[in-house]
């Protein structure tokens, strides 16, 4: 597995990641034996790079995540993210959790984030969403006193936008965003990607596979419990699914003609936008982490990535990315 450098302060990582969410919520039952299972193949496969947040269970994920890594820490980059009041609301659900970045509270669930991991230091500590009743220089501020402690190691933002993005890194370098960006999300594109360029901070997409939608094995909203978040996602939904699966379709020719996986060629599309770009396909499957690492061999030519881009033109995708209570967390 190449590496790649997030940002310019020498955070290097592996060129993909593993989400980790999914173990603990969001995707059917969790399986805490091939969630760990997951996470010690990913190691053996050259994954460094491994996602979490506090709000993941919320607190399972980061006690798994550091069960997993007991003995190994020295080979994993730990990134997680703090900003939601617990039990205010469900963060991976349609109703807006309240938000929480006062530079006191960052303080605090930095100790709890690393008694959870069971590690002396975090690598990469998010801020999970901007909240706009504390002024980010302020929270940034606070951030940045955990890496003179060296409590954090690198800091980054969630759902940043423009304006919030060079606040932050005039208080200390940013060295990360992570948002939604995919083959078929890309609200990126015109604002905030030329930013990050600009400023030298590194791009980790989540949801680089549309939710398991651009897999082309997406089940339909009806065929999923009613604990699975796609059940509240309007792309899911029956008014779009069927139009939305048109969009997979090509991403699905594309890797047939290659003899490869649609999810394969999704990310392998991520990989080939830029070295400053790391995806964190996630998983609870030993399985699909093989399938998705697969993509890092995939090369795709240029007729092949216009082709794909074209899914994400505007007025491609048939609903919008969140429901109404989440898409006010994000700041743009």
């Amino acid at each position: 597995m190449q590496l790649r450098e997030l940002g310019s302060q020498g955070l290097r990582v592996s060129a993909l990641g593993l989400g980790c969410m999914g173990m603990s919520q969001s995707y059917g039952t969790p399986d805490d034996a091939e969630s760990i299972a997951t996470i010690e193949r990913a190691l053996e496969l050259g994954v460094t790079f491994f996602d979490t947040a506090e709000v993941y269970g919320p607190y399972r994920n980061e006690e798994l995540l550091g069960r997993a890594l007991k003995g190994r820490r020295h080979r994993a980059v730990i990134a997680t993210k703090f900003g939601f009041k617990i039990g205010a609301g469900a963060a991976a659900g349609d109703a807006a959790p309240e938000l929480d970045s006062r530079p006191e509270h960052v303080l605090r669930v930095a100790e709890q984030c690393l008694r959870r991991l069971d590690t002396e230091y975090i690598d990469l500590f998010y801020q999970h969403r901007v909240d706009p009743a504390v002024p980010i220089e302020d929270t940034v501020g606070a951030m940045a006193q955990l890496v003179a402690q060296g409590k954090v190691r690198f800091l980054g933002l969630s759902e940043a936008g423009a304006n919030t993005i060079r606040r932050a890194h005039r208080v200390h370098p940013i060295s990360a965003l992570q948002s939604e960006y995919s083959l078929w999300e890309r609200n990126l594109d015109a604002a905030i990607l030329p930013i990050l360029r600009e400023l030298g901070i590194g791009l980790v997409p989540f949801s680089p596979l549309g939710r398991g939608f651009l897999t082309g094995k997406a089940p339909r909203p009806e065929a999923t419990p009613d604990s699975d978040y796609r059940r509240q996602d309007p792309r899911f939904a029956a008014r779009n699914y069927d139009r939305n699966m048109q969009l997979v379709d090509i991403v699905t020719a594309v890797a047939r003609g290659k003899g490869v996986l649609p999810a394969q060629v999704a990310l392998a599309w991520l990989l080939q936008q830029g070295t400053d770009i790391v995806p964190i396909p996630g998983t609870k499957r030993r399985a699909y982490l093989e399938e998705n690492l697969g993509s890092a061999a995939v090369t795709l030519t240029p007729a092949e990535l216009q082709q794909l881009a074209a899914i994400g033109a505007p007025g491609s995708v048939s609903g919008a990315r969140y429901g109404e209570g989440m898409s006010r967390l994000i700041d743009r």
